[in-house]
């Protein structure tokens, strides 16, 4: 029996345990390692680096002789040319040839040495890419992670205000009940109550709009929950000690942005170098062995043996030649024009994307400073809020003021809270936006 009971026991501990499974919480690192990770432009980037580093090799390897082999086999009939008399005759023959040959480039205008550094300035240009995308994804992310960070603060700020509500209608009823309170007071709390309910219900559902947007973004499963960590306690505001001037240096050294603008202005330089080049003599070498075979098919002879006439018929070149680009349609001329066009405009496109980060960077300084002043502000606003909202629950109890001030107050402080909260998260993201423009990637 005591073991019996033992059991009963132990089963009462552990079958609660093991039918809970607790909800994983996401936090904001997590949500934007997994909207990275399944994210289809990401896929699509690497794919591109891939053919980059392939263009690469390809023109590295333009340095390299080439080596080719060939063979053919040849069957003619009628009059034709004997090998071996070196007389036309009536006959059928056939004959067979071998030949190794190679050439190599030595000298081109330097296009292909041009080609080398394009091809590695854009593979540079393709890691710089892909790390954006990665980093806008995760921007973007970031964003509606603190969207639902503040719907969800909004929702348990409008949760505590209905149960104040609620627990207000029902002590005016009961002092309505004594005779304390009149009929028009427990309406207007009635009335509270109600409001206050529909807000919670208005902000639940935004609650569950916004989580879908994340889950979106991430590519999340959209049969599956997504919990993310909780608003706990409001971030103690700081201002900027760094101009933006001084942030945007920074910016030029680690942004990616910022790189892939100067990586593409170097590309369209390295493009007008190898276009110019080709207007310059191209000096090649080549060098090849050939040999062969052949013997008439329908008369009789002795001939020499397959292993012979390769031996004997073997002969060797070598060339050097040049090409010198003379007139061609004013083809040439023409590209070189429209690359140096291209560059141009390269270099314009270089300077507003350095125009556009110096403004993003200016402003997002500005939204850090403002913010912070605001959120010391919104704090002290809530203060006093909640300050003035309890002397006003005194003030009614009291028969002072009648119950719609009460409300009046109430729906004040309920709005210096939501303030108080968007203004919090706000800076909170302006601030990261601002720690991503430096190049910090972990958290002070």
């Amino acid at each position: 029996m005591d073991k019996m009971k033992k059991t009963i026991v132990l089963l009462l501990i552990l079958l609660p345990q093991a039918g809970f499974s607790q909800e994983k919480v996401w936090t904001l690192e997590e949500c934007m390692q997994y909207a990275v990770r399944h994210n289809p432009s990401r896929n699509g980037r690497e794919a591109q680096n891939e053919i980059y580093r392939l263009n690469q090799r390809e023109a590295i390897g333009g340095f390299l002789p080439s080596l080719n082999v060939s063979t053919g086999a040849y069957l003619n009939f009628g009059r034709g040319l004997d090998p071996e008399t070196n007389t036309y005759i009536t006959n059928s023959t056939f004959s067979n040839s071998y030949e190794i040959y190679s050439s190599v480039t030595l000298f081109d205008g330097l296009s292909q040495f041009y080609r080398v550094k394009l091809a590695q300035i854009n593979r540079l240009r393709g890691k710089e890419e892909l790390r954006d995308t990665e980093e806008r994804i995760e921007l973007e992310t970031m964003e509606l992670f603190f969207n639902v960070l503040y719907y969800k603060g909004s929702v348990e700020l409008a949760q505590q205000q209905w149960d104040e509500s609620v627990r207000q209608l029902n002590r005016t009823r009961r002092m309505e009940e004594l005779g304390l309170k009149s009929v028009p007071d427990v309406t207007e709390f009635q009335a509270k109550e109600a409001e206050d309910r529909f807000i919670l219900t208005k902000q639940s559902n935004l609650l569950k709009l916004e989580v879908i947007r994340l889950k979106e973004k991430m590519n999340f499963p959209v049969n599956e929950n997504l919990a993310v960590a909780g608003y706990e306690e409001m971030f103690l505001p700081t201002k900027e000690v760094e101009s933006a001037e001084e942030i945007y240096q920074q910016a030029q050294l680690s942004l990616p942005k910022a790189l892939i603008a100067a990586k593409s202005l170097s590309a369209s330089e390295m493009e007008y170098r190898i276009v110019r080049g080709r207007l310059f003599p191209t000096l090649s070498l080549s060098a090849g062995v050939s040999t062969g075979f052949s013997r008439t098919m329908n008369t009789g002879g002795t001939y020499m043996s397959f292993e012979e006439q390769l031996k004997n018929r073997r002969g060797s070149s070598i060339a050097l030649s040049l090409s010198i680009p003379v007139f061609n349609g004013f083809s040439r001329s023409s590209e070189v024009k429209r690359s140096r066009q291209r560059l141009i405009i390269a270099r314009n496109e270089h300077e507003e994307t350095l125009r556009r980060i110096y403004g993003e960077i200016e402003q997002t300084v500005a939204d850090v400073n403002g913010l912070a002043d605001e959120c010391e502000h919104a704090l002290k606003r809530t203060q006093a809020m909640q300050s003035a909202h309890q002397v006003n629950l005194r003030k009614y109890e009291e028969g002072l003021i009648d119950a719609l001030e009460v409300s009046a107050s109430a729906n004040r402080l309920l709005n210096a809270r939501i303030e108080e909260l968007y203004t919090n998260l706000k800076y909170q993201l302006k601030r990261k936006l601002l720690k991503y423009y430096k190049g910090v990637t972990s958290d002070e």
